[in-house]
């Protein structure tokens, strides 16, 4: 049986990884997170205070997912992401070195690479150039592993997701969705954009099969097929929430202006939160598919469908 620790085991994907793995496959899954939960899909859970209790010569895989998010409203400074994200990588890192695990898959971002996508498509063989402490400190934490001799017999893997979405999504999908569900007009239609995203079912996947399979190691940029608009999102919206969305084509320049006030106001429309539903930003997935020898097996509207639906599920219950 494949023994698997996964750190942050409780966050947005820790807590769809383990459901999707306990429901696919013959796992013993070990928890480690600021917290404990009584009820999970976990074998075993520990606490980072309890780090010296776990025995990792017992493991074969580690996944880490723990890491400072990205904080859109900028109340973090720049030293908690270094700390984190960089300085709690080397730690678990150093503990997969000493250990008698085989594969390490770390959780970067497709913001170590860039936060701005004006032309093009995202590969791997880009320059990476983040501008954001979140970013860089992913990038930091990238050469800080890609730096590292590995002992033979032990691979590393490094993923950089576009946006994932899915059941427990949190950020700009919820404020979107609220939006148009409360029958609030979207403001941005004279807007017009393309975007990557990741499906949480494309994404749980692909770390199945990173760790069942014997996989070229590496950096693997991970993103559904299919890119789409903010426009297309609505419509998407629309089917779940069962209404018919109303789309102002307010003159950019206005809200260029009303997005500034934003920032100065700390509003709920920003500069950065404009940016993220009206820029283009895409991410090729091809070195990843030729890598697995498969597409992958959602397409980004039916893995939009199925996070809106679990939106919809969690806003009736309340």
């Amino acid at each position: 049986m494949n023994k698997v620790l996964i750190t942050g085991a409780h966050g947005f994907v820790g807590t769809n990884l383990s459901r999707y793995l306990a429901d696919n496959g013959h796992y013993q899954m070990v928890a480690l997170d600021v917290l404990k939960k009584s009820i999970s899909s976990y074998n075993i859970e520990y606490t980072w205070k309890e780090i010296d209790q776990i025995s990792f010569n017992s493991i074969n895989t580690i996944i880490h997912l723990a890491g400072k998010a990205h904080d859109t409203n900028h109340t973090s400074s720049s030293n908690e992401y270094f700390e984190i994200n960089v300085g709690l990588t080397k730690q678990v890192f150093e503990w997969y070195l000493k250990s008698n695990a085989k594969k390490f898959i770390y959780f970067s971002s497709i913001k170590a690479v860039a936060d701005y996508v004006n032309t093009g498509m995202l590969t791997e063989d880009d320059f990476p150039n983040p501008h954001t402490p979140y970013g860089q400190s992913k990038l930091e934490a990238e050469k800080y592993l890609l730096s590292q001799s590995l002992p033979e017999g032990k691979t590393l893997f490094i993923l950089r997701p576009a946006m994932i979405h899915g059941p427990g999504n949190k950020g700009n999908l919820n404020l979107l969705y609220n939006l148009i569900n409360k029958g609030i007009p979207y403001p941005l239609g004279a807007f017009s954009n393309q975007r990557s995203f990741t499906s949480i079912g494309n994404l749980n996947f692909v770390i199945k099969e990173f760790i069942d399979r014997e996989i070229e190691p590496g950096i693997y940029q991970v993103a559904d097929k299919e890119t789409l608009s903010t426009k297309d999102l609505i419509e998407l919206i629309g089917e779940a929430t069962c209404r018919n969305p109303r789309i102002w084509n307010i003159p950019i320049t206005i809200i260029n202006s009303l997005a500034w006030i934003g920032n100065v106001l700390s509003l709920p429309l920003n500069s950065e939160k404009l940016k993220k539903l009206t820029e283009n930003y895409l991410v090729s997935n091809r070195k990843l598919v030729n890598a697995l020898g498969v597409e992958l097996p959602i397409n980004a509207r039916d893995g939009f469908k199925f996070t809106l639906n679990s939106l919809t599920h969690v806003i009736n219950k309340t």
